[in-house]
């Protein structure tokens, strides 16, 4: 079976470095930054959102000239860092880098200590990315066809990991599982990186993972176009 991943990458690295003026900050603005920023990453290491976050935090520490700091927050499906920026002191000093996650959670969760829409200032779109379907290699099923039919002889018996419940990672294997009629349970870890980890170790069988966090890790030639057919 061939696999094909379109992507697209948003141009935000740019967007990014006027920042500053972008933010709803006192009349001192044009002095901003005047000391180190605070980026909290909701999620732990190894997982997209901390990748392409600390990608983002470099390059505005070097156009700032001030440390911009990655503080990895991780639980709840990246809920409990969210809340942690919802709350900071709003002047500019707390940025955090969201993810589909956080779209998700208020249909999900009953109680957030943030409004993903009222309590935060929304600065640009970083990225978009793909997810893969990926199985341990002691897994007999080489392609989706096998995988199905693997857990509908095996219902219960295979595990897949998720970023948390909520995640984008979660709902794809639910919606997977709702329309291929099979039972996979569901593992929740606190981001895709310890996911991976366990995954990669064999513990996992299966999961649902973003390119950006898989890539590195696969062991067959992965074809990706853009959206106009080019590889």
């Amino acid at each position: 079976m061939k696999w094909q991943c379109g992507y697209r990458f948003a141009s935000a690295l740019a967007s990014l470095l006027a920042l500053g003026t972008a933010l709803s900050l006192p009349a001192h603005a044009q002095n901003y930054p005047g000391k180190p920023v605070r980026f909290i990453i909701p999620f732990p290491p190894g997982g997209p959102t901390d990748i392409l976050g600390r990608v983002v935090a470099q390059r505005l520490s070097e156009a700032w000239n001030v440390p911009v700091v990655a503080d990895n927050r991780p639980g709840a499906g990246g809920n409990v860092g969210t809340e942690q920026c919802a709350k900071s002191p709003p002047d500019g000093y707390t940025l955090c880098m969201l993810s589909i996650a956080q779209t998700i959670s208020p249909s999900i969760y009953s109680k957030l200590g943030f409004d993903p829409v009222r309590d935060f200032a929304h600065v640009t779109l970083l990225a978009t990315l793909p997810s893969l379907l990926l199985v341990h290699p002691s897994l007999p099923a080489k392609h989706v066809k096998e995988l199905i039919a693997l857990a509908k002889i095996r219902p219960g018996a295979l595990n897949y990991a998720s970023g948390g419940s909520g995640t984008s990672s979660q709902l794809l294997m639910e919606l997977f599982k709702l329309q291929a009629g099979i039972n996979i349970v569901h593992i929740p870890y606190k981001g895709t990186g310890p996911a991976l980890i366990d995954q990669i170790s064999g513990l996992i069988e299966v999961a649902f993972s973003t390119i950006i966090a898989a890539l590195p890790y696969l062991r067959i030639p992965l074809i990706v176009t853009d959206d106009s057919g080019g590889t």
